[in-house]
């Protein structure tokens, strides 16, 4: 199972929204075919496995990461395709929540006299499918929220200079996430501060996924940089209905999408509202590069999956450097977010925690 992992992860950004899958067919204790979902809408990791095992294929035990589809989409079903390679045992990771799936492949496989065990090596492949199964199970997109900071706390001099904190290969690493997810959000202080492009600058290109800024009351510059990727992707600014209707006029007139939410008790974009639209609109995941107040907004009114960290060995000092995380704040210790599952890696110079919330 551990190397249909490995095979799954291969998948990367180009079967979004499907699921990373890989597969592995092993006969007489040697692999005779394997495969891996490589691109939406082409054919899934099981049928790649089988047909590089062939005929030998019969009698097999196929170990795949999640369970095979049963229904008829842009590929025919797996499970059938299992069922006619005469596959004597499939291993699988984890059940596959879909519900046009949902335990309807593991019961084909079992009513044509296949044995199944479910359940080998699960938690890793939740890990690595943990997108597709909160999008397809809720509807709601996996929501990251990253920050890199120095050893001392700080995300930018006490000037506000910030560039850069991290090393390049910290930063090419964030690359690579952007070119997994479909949303970057941030909020409109770090647009007029910073004026980004909020990209994806890979060796190889790579897709930067849709721009989504908070920007209540409309203040973003028609000339901010961010707003001249409308052509390579979607930006969409989300504002309340307080706003200059003119000024909204001509930046749709650009390209750019709006979304109207209600106001929170600041009066300020809702974000649990947003969340909700963004989902509704396809988009299964989101990066949040915000400054500190809307991090602690996000997560205070739990939007957030997951954080990852970047700790740059520097020290900043300054009392009136900022923090990755502001706002009000809890004001008790017991209200504080513990971080699960925590992993720390090294990456260049710098150190990555990444957890869940």
């Amino acid at each position: 199972m551990k190397i249909a992992l490995k095979l799954a992860k291969c998948g990367g950004e180009k079967v979004s929204p499907n699921p990373l899958v890989g597969a592995v067919i092993v006969k007489d204790g040697k692999i005779i075919g394997q495969g891996y979902h490589k691109l939406y809408g082409g054919p899934h990791a099981e049928v790649y496995a089988l047909e590089e095992a062939g005929d030998n294929a019969k009698g097999a035990v196929i170990y795949v990461t999640l369970e095979p589809c049963s229904h008829y989409g842009k590929t025919p079903p797996c499970a059938e395709a299992l069922v006619k390679a005469g596959i004597k045992k499939a291993v699988i990771a984890v059940s596959d929540p879909n519900p046009m799936v949902s335990g309807k492949g593991i019961e084909i496989l079992k009513k044509n006299g296949i044995e199944v065990e479910l359940g080998v090596l699960e938690n890793e492949a939740k890990d690595i499918n943990k997108i597709f199964l909160k999008y397809i199970t809720t509807k709601l997109p996996f929501v990251i929220l990253k920050w890199a900071m120095t050893l001392d706390g700080k995300i930018a001099a006490s000037t506000g200079e910030s560039k850069w904190i991290t090393s390049e290969e910290s930063r090419y690493y964030v690359h690579k996430i952007r070119n997994r997810v479909m949303g970057i959000m941030t909020g409109i202080n770090t647009i007029i501060m910073d004026n980004p492009l909020m990209t994806t600058r890979l060796k190889d290109g790579g897709k930067s996924p849709k721009a989504i800024i908070l920007d209540s009351k409309l203040r973003i510059p028609l000339d901010a940089k961010i707003l001249d990727t409308v052509s390579d992707r979607e930006v969409i600014i989300a504002c309340t209905k307080n706003i200059d209707n003119d000024k909204k006029v001509k930046l749709e007139q650009r390209g750019i999408k709006f979304i109207i939410t209600p106001e929170d008790e600041n009066g300020r974009v809702d974000l649990k509202y947003l969340i909700r639209e963004l989902g509704n609109r396809g988009i299964d995941s989101i990066l949040l590069e915000c400054g500190s107040n809307l991090n602690f907004s996000a997560i205070y009114s739990g939007v957030v999956d997951e954080v990852i960290c970047f700790i740059a060995p520097k020290i900043f000092g300054g009392d009136k450097a900022k923090t990755p995380v502001g706002g009000i704040g809890f004001e008790n210790i017991s209200e504080a977010q513990l971080l699960k599952n925590m992993e720390i890696q090294k990456i260049g110079e710098d150190f990555m925690i990444r957890g869940y919330l």
